[in-house]
């Protein structure tokens, strides 16, 4: 019996030989608005989105802002959006793309992702990555070198106190001799999914995670991954990546490639291909995010969920 069939986060957006799409906080943001997000226009598409058949809504971790870094991140914390989320919406999945485990204490994390998991009704999907903006660990006084090591230890310390009462915990960053840290998940536990490498081997990651995040890159080296994911894995675990595209009115428009980003733009005829290609390649859910363009972003998702979400629609209703 699949472990996590019964977490509604989960059963929506993943299943063995099927791809399905999810969307990525800001759903619509401009360059003056840098540090503002509409959260009422945010939570219309939010819901909007859910109606339409997107099986998920991802939001990233940005500990601080870094000007230099080439992006600008996501404005609030993941934890806190992703619960007004949660109270707008009733069946959509919420995913983080990723929290930084290495600057949060593991019995905060284990706290945090339980009560979303919970106020959700069991469908937080919950990414962690080791963080990778320089400017964050001198702030945060910690070392970048132990980066890998912290990240092991949120694993599988969150994965104790969530199964287990009142756990004797003795970790780097953990003394936990008495007390409890509640609430516990419904499941005595909650879907992780490691971004990238993380600093583990791919064998790590199979025993201790619940499914891999892993960025958009050239399909033949992304095909060797896949594969050589499934043969370390036992039950069926899920294979993400995250796709930036923008959208042409046009729906028969030929691909061009997107500056900077990993993505393109092309009409919904062409992205309706590529998907279908990345669900043969082993590619369980695809998690869009709307390059800022020329058309309105309600327009974008409204086409996408006309046209192509029904290709891949959310697993359960």
């Amino acid at each position: 019996m699949e472990k996590f069939q019964s977490h509604n986060g989960f059963a929506r957006s993943f299943k063995e030989n099927k791809l399905t799409l999810g969307l990525s906080f800001p759903l619509e943001v401009s360059a003056d608005k840098l540090w503002t997000m509409d959260l009422a226009q945010q939570m219309e598409l939010a819901k909007r989105a859910e109606d339409l058949g997107f099986a998920s809504l991802f939001v990233r971790d940005s500990p601080l802002y870094d000007p230099n870094f080439g992006d600008n991140g996501v404005v609030h914390d993941p934890f806190l959006l992703l619960s007004y989320v949660a109270a707008h919406t009733s069946k959509i999945a919420l995913g983080t793309a990723s929290v930084v485990t290495s600057l949060r204490h593991p019995l905060h994390l284990a706290k945090s992702a339980a009560t979303l998991d919970d106020m959700s009704k069991q469908r937080f999907l919950f990414g962690v990555a080791t963080g990778d903006r320089p400017i964050e660990f001198p702030a945060f006084k910690v070392e970048r070198d132990d980066r890998a090591e912290l990240f092991r230890e949120s694993i599988l310390v969150m994965r104790k106190v969530w199964e287990e009462s009142f756990p004797k915990i003795q970790s780097k960053r953990v003394g936990l001799t008495d007390g409890d840290v509640i609430p516990k998940p419904l499941l005595a536990d909650i879907p992780i999914f490691g971004t990238g490498y993380s600093g583990q081997t791919v064998e790590w990651l199979a025993e201790n995670t619940d499914g891999w995040m892993f960025y958009a890159q050239e399909a033949n080296r992304q095909r060797e991954l896949i594969k050589d994911w499934r043969k370390v894995g036992g039950r069926f675990k899920p294979f993400s990546q995250p796709l930036v595209i923008n959208l042409s009115e046009n729906p028969l428009a030929s691909p061009s490639p997107i500056p900077i980003k990993v993505g393109f733009t092309s009409g919904h005829k062409f992205l309706i291909d590529y998907l279908y290609a990345l669900q043969d390649m082993g590619i369980n859910h695809v998690i869009l995010g709307l390059k800022k363009g020329n058309r309105p972003t309600a327009e974008v998702i409204q086409e996408l969920g006309e046209y192509v979400v029904p290709h891949f629609p959310a697993l359960t209703t």
